[in-house]
Order: structure tokens, then sequence, then C-alpha cells
């Protein structure tokens, strides 16, 4: 690793001894290989770990129901994705030309998922307490604050209760084209709307992640023109 310590390792708090691992935690698959994704799969369990873990000391009288209540309110893609945001990772995450033409950037489950590539790299780069210190540095502002515990809803669901609200037909969800080899695909899932009309294509490394990215770009396009209320 170099002696300039990289924004993003100030960030973090974690200053990465193998910087090869620090960037393959930046890679999107659409680069080639080596990417994130073996990463991501073990940020994931350190994530869920970490945040169980923070919550039991945090809140010593909850009864495990809720801890485990407030613990997918936070373990999910859409407050991964905020956390990512506000340090702007986005613009640190190295993409393939076609994720970047098509913002990949700026893609929530992209977001989402590099942030849990990085706590998998913290990881091995030096250990559970080291991860754990980097989870709580990201999650710290959104602990420490009641309300950003509220119960959340994903995409599908926002989406699915204001069309209900709207008295409109639901959603419907259309699996368009599947690629890659059977250990690494990519679905890609059309949303319909009929009023107001809408057919956007979302893509995920499952169908339901799939069909969560194309109903929160629908969710997207309804709230620049005024229509989610």
């Amino acid at each position: 690793m170099t002696s300039a310590t990289h924004p993003l390792e100030v960030t973090l708090g974690h200053a990465f001894v193998d910087s090869k691992l620090f960037a393959r935690a930046l890679t999107h698959r659409s680069v080639g290989v080596p990417h994130n994704e073996r990463l991501e799969f073990l940020g994931d369990g350190l994530l869920n770990l970490a945040i169980a873990n923070l919550l039991y000391n945090k809140f010593p009288q909850m009864a495990e129901g809720e801890l485990s209540r407030l613990r997918a309110n936070l373990v999910n893609q859409s407050v991964l994705a905020k956390i990512a945001a506000d340090i702007a990772l986005g613009d640190m995450i190295r993409l393939g030309e076609g994720e970047l033409k098509t913002g990949g950037a700026n893609r929530p489950s992209i977001l989402a998922n590099t942030v849990e590539s990085l706590i998998g790299a913290v990881f091995i780069d030096a250990g559970f307490d080291a991860a754990n210190a980097v989870v709580a540095k990201l999650f710290a502002n959104i602990i420490d604050n009641p309300d950003t515990l509220a119960p959340t809803k994903d995409a599908k669901t926002q989406l699915q209760e204001i069309m209900q609200g709207q008295r409109q037909a639901l959603p419907q969800y259309m699996v368009k084209r599947i690629e890659g080899q059977a250990h690494q695909q990519t679905f890609f899932v059309e949303c319909i709307t009929e009023r107001p009309a809408h057919k956007v294509e979302g893509q995920g490394s499952t169908r339901r992640l799939a069909e969560q990215d194309a109903a929160s770009k629908v969710l997207a396009k309804m709230t620049t023109t005024g229509l989610t209320t």
C-alpha cells in the first residue's frame, strides 16, 4: 500500500494493509475478474453479525423479536445505499463501460453491495474487530437517531401501496432476460404500471432484487412528477 491514505479509508477509519484487496472491494463484476462479489457475500454475513452485536449492547432491555425487526430495518438495500451515497461511494466504484453508461454508480443495488464488499475486505485485512468498528462508524448516526429505526418498506411494497391508494391496477413484473452462467446470473425484470403509465427495467443477481430495482426506478419517476402522494 502506498503511504498516501485514500479518502475512503479515512471515512471508514481503516487503512488497508493489502491495497489490492481494497481495490477489489471497489471493483464491480462488469469490469471483469477479480471483482467484489465474493467479498460482498462475506460482508453480508459480517454486517448482520456486527449490527446484531451493536443493537444487543445498545438496547439491553429490548426483546429478541424487536431486536430482529430493528436489524432487518438496518440491514437492507435502501439503508446501505443511503450510507453509500452519504460517503460518495459511487464516485469510487470501478464499473465497466456498460454500467457507467446506464448509471450504475447511482444504482442502489450496486451501492449497497459495495458497502458489504468493503466490510468483507476489512475483515480479511484486519479481522472482525476492525470490520465491526467500520460498521459501527458507518451506522453511528442511524443507530443513535431513534427516528431512523422506524420500520422501512421495500420499493415493491411502497409502489403497491401507492397504486392501491390511488385505486389503480397493481404493478406487473415480467422477466425479460437472464444473462450470465448459472453461478453468476443477472436477471432483467420489467415493471409495468398502467396509470401512470411506466415500463421500466431493473436488474439484479436474483429475480427478487431485479424486481426491487425496477420498482425503485418507477418510484423515482413518480416522485419527480409528484405522483407518489
